[in-house]
């Protein structure tokens, strides 16, 4: 599908993938784009026969073992094509039967970052589950892709967590900076959540000109038709984000994503990480 307005759906074959294929169907039909669903089959799969070849020996040994390693990982390549098929295929009557509009689907070998990177130019918004595959065994809380695919692209990223319902109420979460400003001035030109009541939350360190930001956001969305409801609540912005999205029965939130360098992340922890981590919501994460 080449399509500059698309939504992409990245899933791998968890049980994650529903939520992800039941978020981006709604989002499709909020913002009349066409779907796409993504699978990438990694190149370099960690799988094997499970046998030791190491004491092979003899005349032709090397060639014939080669031969036969080569053929054992051709059909192990052609069988992931075909569940990969399968997954994709169900995926896309799924979000066919919630009304998604145009819906493709493509499977492509490669590391996932590298395909997404590919795809970016073409991209009005990527969906991605916050766990994947891995968490399916691991229990891991955020998926060691996200930080990853966020920081590697520069549009708008959904993640969502095990269940998707339509969201009623919406909160962004809003510091001032330009990557949130940006962000406000899109969600008041999109119809993705036109018709629903945002919650305008500024947190974090009070500044002189705090209240200034805050009114410009405010206007700005009520001049889009929004109904605004805006707070400036000083304190540590994780806090209080989280107190907040459960006292107003927040559904979904909008946040700035990775402002420090990874190097930063390592060393100090990632805000944006500790919030997807302690929220169960689906995160519009804006870069």
């Amino acid at each position: 599908m080449k399509n500059e307005n698309k939504i992409l759906a990245c899933v791998d074959q968890s049980h994650f993938a529903d939520c992800v294929a039941d978020c981006a169907a709604w989002a499709s039909r909020r913002l009349n784009a066409p779907l796409e669903f993504l699978h990438v089959i990694n190149r370099h799969p960690e799988l094997g026969s499970g046998e030791d070849h190491s004491g092979t020996i003899g005349i032709d040994a090397q060639e014939n073992l080669l031969n036969r390693l080569s053929s054992e990982d051709e059909a192990r390549t052609k069988q992931a094509r075909e569940l990969g098929r399968v997954f994709l295929n169900r995926l896309r009557q799924r979000a066919v039967a919630s009304g998604a509009n145009q819906v493709d689907v493509r499977q492509r070998h490669g590391e996932l970052e590298e395909t997404l990177a590919e795809q970016e130019d073409g991209l009005r918004l990527l969906v991605m589950g916050r766990r994947g595959m891995a968490a399916e065994t691991t229990k891991r809380d955020l998926g060691r892709n996200v930080e990853n695919v966020v920081r590697a692209l520069h549009k708008p990223i959904l993640t969502v967590t095990d269940d998707f319902k339509e969201p009623k109420r919406v909160m962004i979460a809003f510091d001032g900076g330009a990557v949130t400003r940006r962000g406000v001035e899109m969600v008041a030109n999109s119809p993705l959540f036109q018709g629903l009541p945002i919650h305008l939350l500024m947190s974090g360190k009070k500044s002189s000109d705090s209240s200034k930001q805050l009114d410009w956001a405010k206007v700005t969305l009520e001049t889009a038709g929004f109904e605004i409801t805006a707070s400036l609540i000083p304190g540590d912005a994780e806090t209080i984000i989280a107190r907040t999205m459960k006292d107003q029965a927040i559904d979904m939130l909008v946040m700035g994503a990775f402002g420090h360098s990874p190097l930063r992340s390592l060393l100090f922890g990632s805000k944006t990480a500790d919030l997807l981590r302690s929220s169960t919501l689906p995160t519009l994460l804006l870069r």
